[in-house]
């Protein structure tokens, strides 16, 4: 697939030309160079492994609120939860997001969002959506960091994000504001929008097509979309990552537990063509490889996999309700859990994932 630089930073691909990866869920190394996303961006394409374990103090926390409560509370029923096995759940749509919505829950989203900074230097999107947006939308909002901060970005732009929970802080930027909603249902988000945001939204949506259609109507003509996406399979380069790899299992597992959700872990390296579908043009995509744990050489590298590490860890209690559609008991499932927290420590497996950034433009 050829690609070319553009003022984004990302490959320009023809729509027509959209190769769709498809590698098997089992399989423990990344796709062949034929069929794999092309990506603009050479730096890290190759992450070079330590010799040497990381200082014990090398990323000690500072500043980090692991008690912080951002949550509001507004007496509405849309503002109700729900509670199993000790994790608390939106009630909103009888809770069909199996994924908990409490303290612990916003501390891994948030730490995502600082691996994300890392990731990309900063940059909160890769669009080149210009340096005057009037309307951004976060659709998947989630604590509302993102829209947070590009509310600080972007201070003459009106901010909108939305999320099926009620959990984002009351104290925002004057041009922030978020709003309860399934974006799933029909729009009832206004209209004229700049720039769309979803970040880990396209496994999660059932019917990710008209989510996108929906979005693409509610563009302004030339507004671009974006999503930022993971692919949580684990690879490995260089044979130090065994084919039966208790974290290969364990995403297999993931996999089966979230389908009857309506979630489909293996969408995310496949986003365009249901931009293709939608009428969007332009479209790119820019693919980054993130290391799991502290393996890599690079001191920036060693922290995003610290932060997606432990996001890893901390995502095992929150599945415990999806795996329970597998008829799995809470022993089973702490029993699983051991396994693969004892893993992630393992330096010597120098496994990662891929990270999508998906990107296009709705016609002018």
């Amino acid at each position: 697939m050829s690609s070319q630089l553009t003022p984004g930073g990302g490959p320009s691909t023809s729509p027509s030309r959209i190769k769709t990866p498809s590698p098997k869920a089992s399989s423990p190394r990344p796709p062949p160079e034929d069929e794999a996303i092309a990506t603009s961006s050479p730096i890290h394409d190759t992450i070079e492994a330590d010799d040497a374990p990381p200082e014990e103090d090398e990323f000690l926390a500072e500043g980090w609120d692991a008690n912080s409560n951002a949550s509001t509370s507004i007496t509405s029923t849309i503002y109700h939860h729900t509670y199993e096995n000790g994790r608390r759940y939106h009630a909103y749509k009888h809770g069909r997001y199996p994924i908990p919505n409490d303290d612990l829950e916003q501390n891994r989203e948030d730490m995502k969002h600082a691996m994300m900074m890392e990731m990309t230097d900063g940059r909160l999107f890769l669009s080149p959506i210009g340096p005057n947006p009037s309307k951004i939308i976060d659709i998947g909002t989630g604590t509302g960091i993102w829209a947070i901060e590009v509310g600080d970005q972007f201070p003459g732009a009106e901010v909108l994000g939305l999320d099926l929970s009620p959990i984002q802080p009351q104290w925002i930027p004057p041009n922030v504001r978020f709003m309860i909603d399934d974006v799933e249902d029909d729009w009832a988000s206004g209209s004229g929008w700049d720039f769309a945001h979803f970040r880990s939204m396209a496994l999660v949506l059932r019917d990710l097509q008209k989510a996108i259609d929906q979005t693409y109507r509610n563009l302004k003509p030339g507004g671009w979309i974006e999503f930022q996406e993971s692919h949580v399979q684990p690879l490995c380069d260089d044979g130090t990552m065994p084919p039966d790899d208790i974290l290969v299992q364990f995403s297999n597992l993931c996999v089966q537990a979230l389908a009857p959700f309506g979630m489909d872990l293996n969408v995310t390296n496949q986003v365009g063509p249901y931009l293709e579908r939608a009428g969007f043009v332009n479209i790119q995509c820019v693919r980054r490889k993130v290391p799991l744990g502290v393996w890599p050489r690079d001191k920036t590298q060693r922290l995003i996999g610290l932060y997606n590490r432990e996001t890893a860890r901390h995502s095992i209690p929150s599945l415990s309700k999806a795996f329970a559609t597998l008829g799995m008991s809470q022993t089973e499932i702490q029993v699983w859990g051991a396994k693969v927290m004892e893993t992630l420590d393992d330096i010597r497996m120098h496994r990662y994932y891929y990270y999508y950034f998906w990107f296009a433009q709705k016609p002018e």
